[in-house]
């Protein structure tokens, strides 16, 4: 039967410690084959080992693999842990895979600093969503960014009354499209600004890399679903297709999961056209494989709040200077704005995440 809300909050938890806790002890009494990529260079806000863990229930040769990876950014993994670990109390969902011969494999913390120290960026303040792209060609281009970064970041948090006309000044001058796309696009040329996606690839990058080589090799059919949040409306479910532009993937993606998948390539998403997306790496690692991936990105908070308390966090780490309660305070805002700590927001997520997942079974069964 479906999740009712009022059983949500057992399967979320309050920080990153915590969450990787349930996921093992989840995977564990599921009989999932567990392995974790521990991080070699860096510890947690609270001094934790600091790991990408990986649940296999399935054969590692499956042909038909449902992916569900969750932290890409940083404190989203609340919400991805949490879709996790209920999946793997899910005995009705469970079954229904091993039925279909489809094997379920769960990557729980893509980014786990930024789960852990309340970042949605790494440990090198890099935008995993824009960090899996070929370096060996040039780096994608981002002009308007140099203009916008003065007025995102300025000097002194929060930003003054003229700091706020000098932003509205632009987008009178520009529009909000332009705007936007300024800001969210991606950039590669200031490593302490927003949306950051580095210069070569990140240890997480290299990470989900090695686990789909490792265990997506041999698959024919691949349904990945990267669990977010913080754009669109409250408690929302959006189906972002975040794969190839070409009118067959996106048919197939529809297919699956209905014309409510929305694409940033066609401006009819509430994700910007980002260079460099996580779930790009199947296309690489997995090139004999059907692949339908998905941006499931709940909503939290309207995209102005959203963005000035990404802003605050981009600022807070370039400024160590600050007063301890300010930075507790930045720390905590951009928690709850990635994180809507109730059991009304949680009951929606799980419920909504479960149709995505038997509507992925039915995709993956018929091939």
């Amino acid at each position: 039967m479906p999740i009712q809300p009022s059983a949500a909050t057992r399967y979320f938890s309050g920080t990153y410690a915590e969450a990787r806790t349930k996921f093992l002890d989840a995977a564990a009494q599921s009989g999932a084959t567990v392995e974790s990529f521990v991080h070699p260079d860096h510890r947690g806000a609270l001094g934790e080992e600091l790991a990408t863990d990986v649940a296999l229930l399935g054969a590692i040769d499956a042909k038909k693999i449902l992916l569900v990876t969750s932290g890409t950014h940083g404190p989203e993994g609340f919400c991805g842990s949490g879709t996790q670990v209920a999946t793997l109390h899910d005995a009705d969902l469970l079954a229904r895979l091993q039925q279909a011969g489809v094997a379920l494999l769960l990557v729980h913390a893509v980014n786990p600093h930024g789960f852990s120290h309340l970042h949605r960026t790494n440990e090198d303040n890099i935008d995993l969503n824009r960090n899996h792209i070929d370096f060996s060609a040039p780096l994608p281009v981002n002009a308007a960014y140099a203009d916008v970064e003065p007025l995102m970041l300025p000097a002194t948090w929060p930003p003054t009354p003229a700091d706020d006309a000098a932003v509205d000044a632009y987008i009178a001058r520009h529009g909000l499209p332009a705007f936007r796309n300024a800001v969210f696009k991606g950039q590669y040329t200031s490593p302490d600004g927003l949306f950051y996606g580095g210069t070569a690839p990140s240890w997480s990058n290299k990470t989900i890399r090695a686990i789909l080589r490792k265990y997506a090799a041999a698959a024919t059919h691949l349904g990945w679903i990267d669990v977010h949040t913080g754009l669109g409306p409250y408690g929302h479910g959006e189906k972002i297709y975040p794969g190839r532009n070409t009118p067959e993937d996106l048919a197939l993606a529809q297919s699956w999961w209905g014309a409510d998948v929305f694409s940033p390539f066609s401006g009819d998403s509430a994700s910007a056209d980002v260079s460099g997306p996580v779930v790009t790496t199947a296309f690489d690692e997995c090139p004999n494989a059907r692949i339908a991936p998905m941006g499931l990105e709940f909503g939290t908070l309207p995209e102005a709040d959203m963005l000035l308390r990404l802003r605050a966090d981009t600022w807070l780490r370039s400024h160590p200077e600050a007063p301890a309660a300010q930075q507790r305070e930045i720390r905590a805002q951009l928690r709850d704005a990635f994180y809507c700590d109730n059991e009304e927001w949680k009951g929606m997520v799980l419920g909504q995440t479960r149709v995505v997942l038997l509507q992925t079974l039915q995709g993956l069964r018929k091939g």
